[in-house]
């Protein structure tokens, strides 16, 4: 027989590369988007160790600050570790770690509500942020960490449902972005004085990202996430709600209650 011969067709054939999982890739995107605006909204605090916008840490409770904003940053790299996982097959490694981040949202939750409380204890009575006395303010960290424990919560139950389970981590994560985002002042010039400021203070530009994230993976996914515009839009209404509250007797006479 000829060297030259060709080959039978079973040896040339191949298999086609598996097209990436659209749905995998946009929770990857999402969490690398979060992370670095978390990194450009706190770059004072991991550049320096300094406060915004370049203020040492308020001493008394300078090692409670440290604490929270290195447990947060172990939230976002797992955040970021969890997609990444699942896209390159390593489900057990996900689902063991899924088990280890619902203890640490916990840790995360418990770390919130006393930053929220002790700020607003050891800050001058009469200084205003986003227009709010620091009692009144309490109620933008301390709900929007509440909001994150209860979607955490609800994606933990629904672990076992994808169609669930991711959106509600991505809400979750997104509902105290806003600590972070409100820190980056060229997004928030955009806004600052008008009725967005009024309705929804800080929160506003991470609803906006919300809304453009659930644009981004219904287009590369052609399909309608109904539980992520569900949660997306109970977050808008927790957090309309959040800052009408903050300026009620309802709400001093509890605040007051927690500070003192």
């Amino acid at each position: 027989m000829s060297q030259n011969a060709t080959l039978p067709a079973e040896h040339t054939s191949f298999t086609p590369r598996a097209r990436p999982n659209p749905t995998r890739l946009f929770y990857v995107a999402a969490a690398v988007i979060v992370l670095a605006l978390t990194f450009i909204g706190f770059h004072h605090f991991y550049l320096y160790g300094k406060s915004y916008p370049g203020r040492d840490i308020t001493p008394p409770i300078r090692t409670l600050i440290i604490s929270h904003g290195i447990a947060m940053s172990g939230w976002l790299v797992l955040f970021l570790l969890q997609p990444l996982l699942v896209a390159s097959g390593n489900r057990r490694v996900h689902m063991a770690l899924g088990k280890l981040g619902a203890i640490y949202a916990t840790a995360i939750f418990i770390l919130g509500v006393c930053v929220a409380v002790q700020s607003a204890r050891v800050s001058p009575p009469d200084m205003k942020l986003w227009g709010l006395l620091p009692k009144q303010f309490m109620a933008v960290p301390l709900i929007a960490v509440i909001i994150f424990a209860l979607f955490v919560a609800v994606g933990v139950w629904q672990r076992k449902r994808p169609a669930i389970h991711r959106p509600m981590m991505l809400l979750a994560t997104l509902s105290v972005l806003s600590a972070a985002v409100s820190r980056i002042d060229f997004i928030n010039n955009l806004y600052v004085g008008t009725l967005w400021e009024s309705l929804f203070g800080p929160f506003f530009a991470t609803l906006i990202l919300g809304a453009l994230l659930l644009l981004a993976k219904c287009a590369l996914t052609r399909s309608f996430d109904k539980w992520f515009t569900i949660g997306l839009g109970a977050q808008t209404l927790a957090f309309a709600l959040t800052m009408q509250l903050a300026t009620t007797p309802l709400w001093d006479h509890f605040a007051s209650a927690l500070v003192h």
